[in-house]
């Protein structure tokens, strides 16, 4: 894939909404939403596009996306509820999340989006916490928070209420699975309300969504990416903090684990983390013992700039304008299930960059296979 251009500028009211909308169309994750915004250079331009490139692909159905009216309605909604959007071509976009390969293109946001910005720590665990978890996680939420460290959990019962709770007076982010406007579990009604007014909450769903399973990974992701470190409390060997935990090293964030007692299930998850290399936390200066001896400082730097979203070179010659069926079938022949890097199925199928990112493309939006983070993809299950 070409580089993108490293500078940023804000969008357009306009642009934000053909972005909002872009984001909300069938088959287009974010992955593929920034590859389309690079060779194309606009999401107007990319939406006109999408129908020929899925057909390309194999698919036969128009994709599903929604229409101005309908985005403009959701965005006015959204204000009018005091919230806004950030995209990733927005200098506020959170600079830590921004460095990851599939950060949400857009978000809705309540509250102090510059807060995402700050040295960031996730603690996540169990729902159905012990009442000596929860208490830790919320002093260990509240001690960090004192240390100048914000800290980001995805709003659900157990662990995540407690560190929100902790971390309220200095500073907390809440990620939610669902619509912004949908309050999940409805017990944390008056929690969300006080996160609204002092910290921030995040969702990358349309408004209305309910939450529902495949929805949290999602969300697992943007909490990981907001921060520099994952601090796991209590989580059985099934829970989705361990998949936050897993997201968070693949994106080269520090994972930690408060240990627990071996024959108590809710402490399996986070045994079983220390024992595969995570830093055992005892308290918040083990935290930032670890943060610190990283990079000399209390501070990362991104892994990369975030990117901008310019108009492409006139001089596009990298890009094929067809790609054979042929090619296509080499493709799919050498996928699986299994995902495998882009490089490895660039040396597999003896093809250029250009062309085979253009068949990747095609075949993403026709719905045959899946992207991951990492530069990975597979076959769609």
């Amino acid at each position: 894939m070409q580089e993108q251009k490293l500078k940023n500028h804000p969008l357009s009211e306009s642009d934000k909404l053909d972005w909002l909308r872009l984001s909300r169309t069938e088959n287009v994750g974010p992955i593929t939403f920034y590859r389309l915004i690079e060779r194309f250079g606009s999401a107007e331009k990319a939406l006109d596009a999408l129908p020929e490139l899925s057909r390309r692909g194999g698919r036969t159905k128009p994709l599903k996306a929604p229409d101005l009216s309908t985005i403009e309605k959701e965005y006015e909604s959204l204000r009018e509820m005091g919230g806004d959007i950030v995209t990733a071509a927005c200098p506020a976009y959170p600079l830590a999340l921004g460095a990851t390969d599939d950060a949400a293109p857009v978000l809705s946001c309540f509250g102090n989006i510059q807060m995402a910005n700050k040295n960031c720590i996730a603690i996540v665990g169990a729902r159905n916490a012990s009442l000596n978890g929860r208490k830790f996680a919320q002093k260990l939420a509240g001690d960090l928070g004192r240390l100048d460290q914000t800290i980001v959990s995805g709003l659900a019962r157990g662990i995540d209420t407690a560190a929100h709770k902790g971390s309220l007076s200095t500073g907390t982010i809440a990620v939610v699975a669902g619509g912004i406007d949908v309050i999940y579990p409805q017990e944390n009604l008056a929690l969300f309300e006080e996160i609204k007014e002092r910290g921030l909450i995040l969702a990358e769903s349309p408004l209305g969504t309910q939450p529902i399973a495949r929805h949290f990974p999602k969300r697992n992701r943007i909490v990981s990416g907001l921060s520099r470190a994952c601090v796991v409390i209590e989580a059985t060997m099934r829970s989705g903090s361990l998949i936050t935990a897993r997201m968070a090293g693949e994106q080269g964030r520090d994972v930690m684990a408060v240990p627990g007692h071996p024959l108590d299930p809710r402490a399996q998850g986070s045994n079983h983390l220390i024992r595969e290399g995570a830093t055992l936390v005892r308290n918040a200066d083990d935290v930032l013992e670890i943060i610190r001896s990283f990079s000399g400082n209390s501070l990362r730097e991104p892994f990369h700039p975030l990117p901008s979203f310019t108009q492409p070179a006139a001089n596009d010659e990298d890009e094929p304008e067809d790609i054979t069926e042929k090619a296509r079938d080499r493709v799919l022949e050498n996928l699986s299930f299994t995902p495998v890097t882009v490089d490895e199925l660039l040396r597999s199928c003896h093809m250029t960059i250009p062309v085979l990112q253009t068949v990747l493309l095609e075949l993403d939006l026709a719905g045959r296979i899946k992207r991951e983070a990492g530069g990975r993809v597979s076959l769609l299950d």
